[in-house]
């Protein structure tokens, strides 16, 4: 991935339809994990649409390490080419699509095609919605109890995500907070607890929250 600080891939599956002379293309997208939900959700979609003239497919994993394509018997390079790259120009990952068309009788040309396959993954994609998630170390913090209640509005604030909260003769406090926000939260607790509190780095994660741009 370019950026090791964000992570690009789609929100949720969904579906979007259009029709091209006649013809009509359904996109689907979803987002996966491996190449077993990957060929699981394009199974799903051909005994789904078993009586459509192609299921045409495409999936990236890993940040395009992995990527497989089918024209379902469509002209060669008129089909799953523009899908995998209209998927990769969105620089999403992990993510599957299928274009399912059923054919009306005028035949549209490859250029034709090239646009409606590549049309049809763009609205699948946009229906299910690429987000960005970023990059987060987690941490884990002990602290007095009255320290907890000032870390309780600081750590939203400053846009940490908590996880958990343990209560015991202390507190601790499980969150995870973005790389570029550690060094001004670190001195911001250090003020609040006159020192006393450390975040222990305990792993790292990638996560979406709202307030992420």
């Amino acid at each position: 991935m370019a950026n090791e600080q964000l992570y690009m891939t789609l929100e949720k599956v969904a579906s979007a339809e259009f029709e091209e002379r006649n013809s009509l293309f359904i996109g689907h997208a979803a987002p996966i994990k491996s190449e077993q939900e990957a060929m699981a959700f394009i199974k799903q979609k051909q005994r789904e649409y078993a009586d459509a003239t192609h299921n045409v497919w495409a999936y990236i994993l890993k940040g395009g390490i992995v990527a497989r394509y089918s024209d379902d018997g469509e002209p060669q390079g008129t089909a799953g080419v523009p899908v995998l790259e209209c998927m990769r120009k969105s620089g999403a990952t992990d993510m599957v699509v299928v274009v399912t068309r059923y054919f009306g009788g005028i035949l549209l040309g490859a250029g034709g095609l090239v646009r409606a396959y590549s049309h049809a993954a763009r609205i699948a994609m946009d229906a299910a919605h690429v987000i960005t998630y970023h990059k987060y170390g987690e941490y884990s913090m002990r602290c007095s109890y009255s320290d907890y209640q000032k870390f309780n509005l600081l750590l939203p604030k400053m846009g940490a995500l908590v996880d958990e909260v343990e209560y015991a003769d202390q507190v601790t406090v499980h969150f995870a907070v973005k790389d570029e926000h550690v060094d001004a939260l670190w001195r911001r607790i250090s003020e609040t607890s006159n020192g006393k509190c450390i975040p222990e780095k305990t792993g790292e994660r990638y996560d979406y929250h709202e307030t992420d741009v």
